[in-house]
């Protein structure tokens, strides 16, 4: 599950301290799952001994249920996932101090329902681990950004987020500076050798865009209907000037590639464009596959050009109510 590290202008904690939280994302992410996964089979192993004493009840065993039942009642006061481990007394710690309406520190997965197999709870654990991401993007311990309930329900965010290795750090929609000037871009994907940004040109289903690169303006074409749109190419090639001059100042040397991408509909041009990827829904599964498969750890030259970026991102924050007086109260209850 990939890294969120700046999402639109709002203040993010890997601006705090990009090599700290990397690896406590990483750190974070295996233990909470290790101990939803234990508590969920903890769970079914004892639905089914429960299973199996009503049996016995039911063969006219009665005091075998009553003991058994007793004694269950004992060893639960035992279970290690109830009583907590070292890193969970953590955050008991932290909920002492902060709301829980306001905490950005902890993560604790729960068991929403009964997943019927493992496939099913990992996909509850990914969706409450995606919302945690929203909150370490979007606030620190002593600010907060407003967040748009928008990247909720945003799958191309959840799809990045979800399904990217966690060694690849995402910039969702950054509003980066230059000279000053703030510039709105779209997707930037930092995997530990590459960097890829990409112009996502999705509306309505199906729909299929032509155009020529020197054209301003492309069509839109859905059923009988045309409708001009702004040249997808102008806003891609604008996204990788930027951050190209960006790596240049900051003398980071990595391959930058662009991608114009429909995951919904059809890209029909003439030719190909040097040094631009064109994916519509045609070559989207295959594509992806392909970007998932760099399985390098993360690199010293990544963290140098996300470090850069994040330096000329734009950040719209407000100091929170609850934020710690000294530096060593954070850095005692932070994860």
């Amino acid at each position: 599950m990939a890294q969120l590290i700046k999402l639109q202008d709002y203040v993010s904690r890997y601006q705090i301290d990009l090599k700290r939280y990397p690896t406590q994302y990483v750190r974070l992410k295996h233990v909470q799952w290790k101990r939803m996964n234990e508590e969920w089979r903890a769970n079914n192993h004892a639905a089914l001994e429960l299973e199996e004493i009503m049996i016995d009840e039911q063969n006219k065993k009665p005091n075998l249920f009553k003991r058994l039942f007793k004694r269950k009642e004992k060893e639960s006061w035992d279970n290690p996932w109830e009583q907590g481990s070292s890193a969970l007394e953590i955050d008991d710690r932290a909920d002492d101090l902060i709301p829980d309406e306001v905490s950005t520190l902890n993560f604790n997965p729960t068991l929403l329902y009964n997943p019927q197999n493992e496939e099913e709870l990992k996909r509850m654990y990914l969706d409450q681990l995606f919302h945690f991401q929203l909150k370490w993007a979007s606030s620190t311990l002593r600010e907060k950004s407003h967040l748009d309930p928008k990247y909720q329900r945003d799958t191309w965010l959840r799809t990045l987020v979800q399904k990217l290795p966690d060694t690849y750090f995402v910039l969702y929609d950054p509003i980066l500076q230059l000279k000053k000037a703030p510039i709105e871009i779209g997707v930037i994907v930092l995997a530990p050798t590459e960097c890829y940004v990409i112009q996502l040109v999705e509306e309505e289903d199906v729909a299929a865009f032509t155009g020529d690169s020197k054209e301003r303006f492309w069509t839109k074409k859905i059923g009988e209907q045309d409708k001009r749109v702004l040249n997808p190419l102008i806003g891609l090639k604008r996204m990788e000037k930027v951050v190209h001059q960006i790596f240049e100042e900051a003398d980071v040397s990595l391959d930058i590639h662009r991608i114009l991408l429909s995951r919904n509909g059809y890209i029909d041009y003439p030719g190909s464009i040097y040094g631009i990827k064109i994916v519509d829904r045609r070559h989207y599964d295959a594509w992806f596959e392909e970007l998932k498969r760099n399985a390098s750890p993360m690199k010293h030259l990544q963290f140098k050009a996300a470090e850069a970026l994040l330096e000329h991102s734009q950040t719209t924050s407000f100091n929170r109510a609850d934020w710690y007086k000294t530096k060593d109260d954070v850095e005692k209850f932070d994860l």
